[in-house]
């Protein structure tokens, strides 16, 4: 499936002069109709792709080419930046250490025997069998009720240009996230900054993968398991391997084509609890296809790298801030099932109904959002 690509270029141009209580009552109607188009495919794919002149395929070539050389190192080098004991909140998480929602929650392994069989997700065999950097971006609140690691960001040696690659991709993909949430807002008829505001001094993280396609190739190979992401909004640019299969709000589940020089955005379950369920977080997964495979032929004839690099960051509502539904969602006769709660206190919510029967380490936040 190729959804709808959306240009931000026309909104760039004039969100500059729209005041921060902007909604969609003195938008040109042009501009009106992209902002509907960006809200409605939020709400009926749970996913979006777009196009923003601020990243180009040259940013997002860079640091793909740079984590596949990371990728490549031996595990014994990789291992040097691990660090188990802050659960790998920052540096590598080695293959096997992230368990798919599907392996550990119930409630979602029933509604996946209900389903019509060629709409089923991909069975994981056990955890996944993929590697994850974990790199801080933007600033976090000096007072918090949910205070973060203090750990300093970890980066590998023979990698001088890692911290201005990482920051420079980070601070790129943040900015197209908040465009789109503006775009978005304007679209469900909240204000421009309804989301955004939000979202100020957020844990943003920028989490790539890492999956070894000479190892993994075989089809049928499950890198992600089917699954939602627990943040706001997950963004990334384009994979030089395709594999992520979507699940559409009716059920129907499609492969996903990014074009070159697009970015891939996904709801995740934050922005379900602001729009009271009219936006619900998308299910998705990463699985070796049939094309997939056939992109894995042409980097053997081609000498490339057989890594499947994912440039995954996850943008978050802060963590202080309250998730509640917004505006006129308030008045929905869902909203009731999304009552008032602290985004730190969701995301621990969150965790401990779907993974209370799993190790601890594997509840921190961030750990199970496996796009």
């Amino acid at each position: 499936m190729e959804l709808p690509v959306i240009d931000l270029a026309p909104y760039l141009e004039i969100s500059a002069k729209l005041g921060s209580e902007s909604d969609s009552s003195n938008l040109d109607p042009e501009l009106k109709r992209l902002c509907q188009e960006v809200s409605r495919t939020l709400r009926e794919t749970g996913a979006l792709v777009v196009k923003d002149p601020r990243c180009s395929a040259e940013d997002n070539d860079l640091f793909i080419d740079m984590m596949e050389k990371y990728f490549e190192q031996p595990d014994e080098f990789k291992r040097l930046q691990e660090r188990p004991q802050l659960h790998y909140q920052v540096g590598v998480t080695p293959e096997g250490v992230e368990v798919p929602r599907s392996l550990v929650d119930q409630e979602m392994q029933e509604k996946l025997r209900a389903m019509p069989e060629e709409f089923q997700p991909s069975t994981p065999r056990g955890p996944d069998p993929k590697w994850r950097y974990m790199w801080r971006v933007g600033p976090r609140p000096s007072k918090t009720r949910f205070k973060e690691l203090n750990s300093e960001p970890v980066i590998p040696e023979g990698f001088p240009e890692w911290k201005d690659t990482m920051d420079s991709w980070g601070y790129k993909m943040i900015s197209a996230i908040e465009a789109v949430s503006e775009m978005a807002a304007i679209g469900f008829g909240l204000q421009k900054d309804a989301f955004t505001s939000l979202m100020k001094q957020g844990p943003h993280l920028l989490a790539p993968t890492g999956s070894d396609l000479r190892r993994y190739g075989q089809e049928g190979t499950v890198f992600a398991g089917y699954h939602y992401d627990l943040n706001f909004l997950t963004i990334h640019g384009r994979s030089r391997f395709p594999g992520l299969n979507i699940w559409l709000r009716n059920g129907q589940k499609v492969q996903v084509k990014v074009p070159v020089g697009c970015l891939l955005i996904q709801t995740g379950k934050q922005i379900e609890w602001l729009t009271a369920g009219d936006c619900i977080a998308g299910m998705h997964e990463v699985v070796v296809t049939k094309r997939t495979a056939e992109a894995i032929k042409v980097a053997q004839e081609q000498n490339c790298s057989l890594w499947r690099v994912s440039s995954t960051l996850f943008a978050h509502v802060a963590s202080d801030a309250v998730l509640r539904p917004l505006g006129h969602f308030a008045g929905s006769p869902l909203a009731v099932k999304y009552p008032p709660i602290c985004a730190g206190e969701f995301v621990e919510k969150e965790l401990a109904e779907s993974f209370g029967n799993i190790p601890r380490k594997f509840t921190e936040i961030h750990r199970l959002q496996q796009t």
